[in-house]
């Protein structure tokens, strides 16, 4: 009795599977002879009876269970303890959408909580660097096994209490790469899950593949895909910061010219409405030649007055 997991199905129509319980795991094949005879569909998770005999697959040299009838026991133990956590977190509105905290949209600093040996840093690295270099602070921890919970834990808990005198990050990721449910199990633990709900930086989950689902995804303030997309969602693009910086440039030049243009259009359409020259100047024009005129037979008169005297 146990629990399916890394289920495949080959074109030969054999199914090969791990069976697998809290402590204990061991691989099976159920060749195409017997499973046509199912009366149920296996999947991952799916808590399992089975009767078979051991076998060895020479070329690996690995002992394994040929498995000769199955049929279900039900829902699995770990897919029902992670209902069960799920379900008391969400009850205590550790999911509430309202709980969750806007990404910064240009962090300085970025933490990253993943293995400092594996493929996920690089390729978060890789995109940063691509699209808007930043300033990565990376926490190594396990990301699966006994100690894994804890490390990650503790680095969610160690990046919130840096000092701000300290590069903080603005931006936290925990990433890590696809795998089992049982790989993914660190991510559904509850030290996990609150210490994720309880971190003042916003925090992006990038755990596994888009197809996988632990509870860290639930109560973080984004959840990404993948690592890659993880990256993406942290930072802009900086050629389209660019052009779009170049493009408010040309606009704002634009709306310059325009109303320089529109006001020296108003201008003239004023100046239109405006009398000429000599209308305006007509009528004073002529009053100073008629006093032009009365100026010079005054003085003449004031002349002779003074003579006459």
């Amino acid at each position: 009795e146990g629990e399916l997991s890394n289920l495949s199905r080959p074109g030969s129509g054999h199914i090969y599977f791990t069976l697998k319980d809290r402590d204990t795991q061991v691989r099976c094949a159920m060749f195409r002879q017997r499973n046509q005879f199912l009366s149920f569909n296996p999947a991952d998770g799916v808590h399992v009876l089975v009767r078979g005999r051991i076998g060895l697959y020479e070329p690996r040299g690995d002992y394994q269970l040929i498995v000769e009838h199955m049929e279900p026991a039900g829902d699995g133990l770990l897919r029902r303890a992670f209902d069960e956590l799920k379900q008391r977190l969400s009850d205590e509105g550790l999911f509430d959408p309202a709980r969750k905290k806007l990404l910064p949209f240009l962090p300085e600093v970025i933490g990253v909580i993943t293995s400092p040996t594996g493929s996920v840093i690089r390729d978060i690295m890789h995109r940063l660097n691509a699209r808007f270099p930043r300033r990565v602070l990376l926490w190594p921890v396990a990301v699966q096994g006994e100690k894994a919970a804890a490390e990650i834990a503790a680095a969610i808990a160690g990046f919130n209490a840096v000092p701000r005198n300290f590069p903080r990050p603005d931006l936290i990721i925990v990433a890590r790469g696809g795998g089992s449910i049982e790989d993914l199990m660190a991510f559904n633990e509850e030290v996990v899950v609150r210490a994720a709900a309880a971190s003042q930086i916003p925090l992006v989950s990038a755990v596994g593949h888009e197809t996988d689902t632990t509870l860290i995804d639930f109560v973080s303030d984004m959840r990404a895909p993948t690592p890659t997309a993880a990256a993406e969602l942290a930072v802009p693009v900086l050629a389209d910061l660019n052009a779009a910086l170049a493009d408010f440039g040309r606009r704002a030049r634009n709306c310059f010219d325009k109303g320089v243009s529109d006001r020296k259009r108003h201008l003239v359409q004023l100046a239109r409405v405006l009398p000429k020259s000599e209308q305006l100047f007509a009528v004073p024009s002529q009053r100073l030649d008629r006093a032009s005129e009365r100026l010079g037979q005054g003085l003449s008169r004031n002349l002779q007055i003074h003579r006459a005297r």
